[in-house]
C-alpha cells in the first residue's frame, strides 16, 4: 500500500515526526495516568494485564514481524519469565534484581534456541519452536523440587524497594511503566542499524548477506531480544495470576500471542499493542459465542484454538497488515481528504526480485 510521504531522509529515523502523533500519543498517556481515578480495582487490573500482554505482543513482534522468524513456542519464554523470577522472590531475592536476572536468563535461553533455529527457515522453525514450547511446559511440570509441578507455584507479594505493592493501582502503574521503557525501547531498536539488519533479513536474507550483514548472528540477536521482552512480560504476569501452574504456558499460549500480533498487525510496534487488545475483548465474544450456539457446538474443548486458527486465515488472507494497517488507511483517508484514491491502497508485491533465484 502508498500511504507514506517522505520529505527527508530523517523521516525513518524520526520520533513521533508529526504534530497529530505527538498529540495522540500525548492523549493516551493521559488517559493511562489517569485510568486509577476512574476505573474500579477489577477494571484497573484487567487494564494493566493488557499492558502486559502488550509487552508480550512486542517481544514476538521484535523476533516474527520485523526479523520473519516464526514462533510457535514463545508461550516458553513466557513462563521462563514467570517461574524464574516467582522463584528468585521466593529465595528473598528483592523485586528489582528479580527482574534484571530474569531478562537476562530468558535472552540468554532465546540465543540458545536461534543458535540452533538460525539455520531453519518456515516449515521447519515453526516445528522446531513449537517443539522448545512443549518442551518447557513438560520442564515445568516434572520438574517438581523447582516448580512445584502439576501442583502448582505460588507467586510471592508483589514488593519494591521494601514497599509492599498490595493495591491494583500500585501494580497498575509499575506495569504502565515497563510497559512504556519497552515500547520506547522497541521503537528506538528499529531506528538502530541492529534494528534495520533485522528488518533487512526478514525482507531478503540473500540481500542481506550481500550487504554484508551477518544473517545467523541477527537471528540469535532477535531471538535474545525477543525472548528477554517476553520474560520481562512472564515476570509482571506472575504477579497477575499469582499462582502458576505449567498449562498455562501450552501451545494454546503461543497460539494466542501468535493472534496478537497477526490480528494487531505485522511488523509494527503499535500493531502489538492494537493486538493486545482485540485479544482482551476476544474472551467476552468467546463467552456471548458460545451462549449464542448450541451446546453441541459451544461446549466443544477444541473451540477456542479452532477460532483462532479461523481469525488468523481471515486477517491473512483479507487484511494482512492486521488492524494496524486498517488504522493507517482510515489515517491515510483523513489527511488527504477530498483527494483520496482507492487505488492507493492495492495491495503491492512484498517480496523482492532476488528472491526468485531459490
Amino acid at each position: 500500500m502508498q500511504f507514506l510521504f517522505k520529505t527527508s531522509y530523517n523521516d525513518d529515523i524520526r520520533f513521533l515526526a508529526k504534530t497529530g502523533e505527538k498529540v495522540r500519543v500525548a492523549i493516551v498517556l493521559a488517559l493511562l495516568l489517569a485510568a486509577p481515578l476512574v476505573l474500579q480495582d477489577y477494571y484497573l487490573s484487567e487494564l494493566g494485564l493488557l499492558l502486559v500482554y502488550a509487552i508480550a505482543g512486542i517481544g514476538l513482534m521484535i523476533l516474527t514481524g520485523h526479523t520473519g522468524q516464526v514462533s510457535f513456542g514463545h508461550a516458553g519464554f513466557l513462563g521462563i519469565g514467570a517461574y524464574t523470577h516467582s522463584i528468585l522472590m521466593s529465595h528473598g531475592v528483592p523485586f528489582s534484581l528479580s527482574i534484571v536476572l530474569t531478562i537476562m536468563l530468558a535472552g540468554l535461553v532465546g540465543m540458545l534456541i536461534g543458535r540452533s533455529a538460525s539455520k531453519m527457515h518456515g516449515f521447519y522453525l515453526a516445528i522446531a519452536t513449537l517443539a522448545f514450547g512443549i518442551l518447557i511446559e513438560t520442564v515445568f511440570g516434572e520438574w517438581s523440587g523447582l516448580t512445584g509441578g502439576y501442583m502448582g507455584f505460588a507467586v510471592p507479594g508483589l514488593t519494591l524497594f521494601g514497599v509492599p505493592l498490595v493495591q491494583a493501582w500500585q501494580q497498575y502503574y509499575l506495569d504502565l511503566l515497563l510497559a512504556l521503557v519497552v515500547i520506547w525501547g522497541a521503537s528506538n531498536l528499529f531506528r538502530s542499524p541492529t534494528g534495520r539488519s533485522f528488518v533487512a533479513v526478514r525482507d531478503s536474507e540473500l540481500s542481506a548477506r550481500c550487504l554484508g550483514v551477518n544473517v545467523e548472528w541477527v537471528k540469535i540477536q532477535a531471538f535474545g531480544v525477543s525472548a528477554a521482552v517476553t520474560g520481562l512480560a512472564g515476570a509482571l504476569l506472575a504477579h497477575h495470576l499469582t499462582y502458576l501452574a505449567p498449562d498455562v504456558f501450552g501451545v494454546l499460549e503461543s497460539l494466542k500471542l501468535l493472534l496478537m500480533i497477526v490480528v494487531g498487525g505485522m511488523g509494527s510496534i503499535l500493531g502489538a499493542v492494537f493486538g493486545a487488545i482485540f485479544i482482551s475483548v476476544l474472551p467476552i465474544a468467546l463467552s456471548f459465542l458460545k451462549d449464542v450456539l448450541p451446546p453441541s457446538i459451544g461446549q466443544q474443548a477444541g473451540l477456542e484454538p479452532l477460532l483462532f486458527g479461523l481469525i488468523i486465515v481471515i486477517v491473512i488472507v483479507f487484511e494482512p497488515l492486521g488492524l494496524y494497517g486498517r488504522w493507517m488507511k482510515l489515517r491515510f483517508f483523513f489527511e488527504t481528504f477530498p483527494y483520496y484514491r482507492k487505488s492507493s491502497f492495492v495491495r503491492q508485491k512484498s517480496y523482492l526480485k532476488t528472491e526468485r533465484m531459490r
